[in-house]
């Protein structure tokens, strides 16, 4: 049975405490039907019967269940506020000159329209070529320095000041990153790309590598799911517009080739990450973060999406 949108928003953290275990359960037997990622072979030492979230709101309290306390690293979630930091350092006019604001319908690390449509930049920020451009773009005057203000800048938006790189993955990604060298040697001559195409990359590999939790995810959801306010702290981290930027193409983007699916079925901003992290969140209210490192063909994890399509039709969370 269907729980009517007008709970009363502390009721319906106490009906989430009480229902989570049985739907995280009930997930966790889609996982068998999922693979862990290999194509990173770091990726494929994550547990792939697991599956755990960790769900915050604006007061600071939490909803938990499953496996909750299994780090893993961020991958593509963190294009998400590299997108940000960059619209941050450079406003909107020169972040969209080098990467459009439309879904591609290919692959995340395909590089085929970039020779194909002009003018030749990446059609979105949030796959491979878009978020290495984005990379290009973070301030700095070294890849050492780009990295570490990105870094800073997770950890205030996660409240996390331990936040930091798992550097085995770091260290797979950069050894198995011949596709994405392609891309940016090829953003590079089409004149999209800033800097050293090392150096860009570097701190494309690092920020795809940072570890985190859950309850990471959740803190750094939380901020967008107030427009850029951390609603605990009550302080602005984020321009309001900026926010709607990313949640937009969160929307449009953020599941890979699934996200027209997962806008249907969940109804929610989100962002997947092929270690099987979800970042989402329901604007307002909630931020959610969650890990089950079995994915399905599209790059998602099976069982976080079983979970959120539960989630969101029991608790009518869709915005559509």
């Amino acid at each position: 049975m269907r729980i009517s949108n007008d709970t009363n928003p502390s009721n319906e953290l106490n009906i989430l405490r009480g229902r989570l275990p049985e739907w995280v359960a009930a997930s966790k037997l889609q996982c068998k039907g999922g693979k862990v990622a290999s194509y990173i072979p770091e990726l494929s030492k994550a547990p792939g019967g697991a599956l755990g979230i960790h769900i915050v709101d604006a007061h600071g309290n939490t909803a938990t269940a499953g496996d909750c306390g299994l780090s893993f690293t961020m991958q593509s979630i963190s294009k998400v506020f590299t997108l940000l930091l960059a619209l941050i350092d450079n406003g909107e006019d020169v972040v969209f000159d080098k990467v459009g604001m439309e879904p591609t319908g290919d692959n995340f690390n395909s590089m085929l329209k970039l020779e194909l449509v002009q003018p030749g930049i990446p059609f979105n920020p949030l796959i491979n070529a878009g978020a290495i451009a984005i990379s290009s773009l973070i301030a700095g005057d070294t890849a050492e320095e780009k990295s570490d203000r990105t870094l800073a800048f997770f950890r205030k938006l996660s409240r996390n000041d331990s936040l930091n790189y798992d550097l085995a993955v770091y260290e797979s990604e950069a050894e198995f990153a011949d596709l994405n060298r392609s891309m940016a040697y090829f953003l590079k001559d089409n004149g999209v790309l800033k800097g050293k195409v090392d150096d860009v990359l570097d701190v494309y590999f690092r920020h795809c590598s940072i570890n985190a939790t859950c309850s990471d995810l959740a803190r750094m959801a939380l901020v967008l799911a107030f427009d850029g306010t951390d609603p605990i702290s009550g302080t602005e981290l984020v321009p309001r517009r900026y926010v709607q930027i990313a949640k937009t193409f969160m929307v449009t983007c953020g599941m890979y080739n699934a996200s027209g699916e997962f806008a249907i079925e969940v109804g929610l901003p989100a962002k997947s990450g092929v270690a099987g992290g979800i970042l989402t969140m329901v604007p307002g209210r909630y931020g959610i973060g969650l890990v089950g490192p079995a994915l399905n063909p599209k790059g998602n994890s099976i069982a976080g999406v079983h979970l959120l399509e539960t989630m969101s039709k029991e608790l009518d969370w869709s915005l559509f």
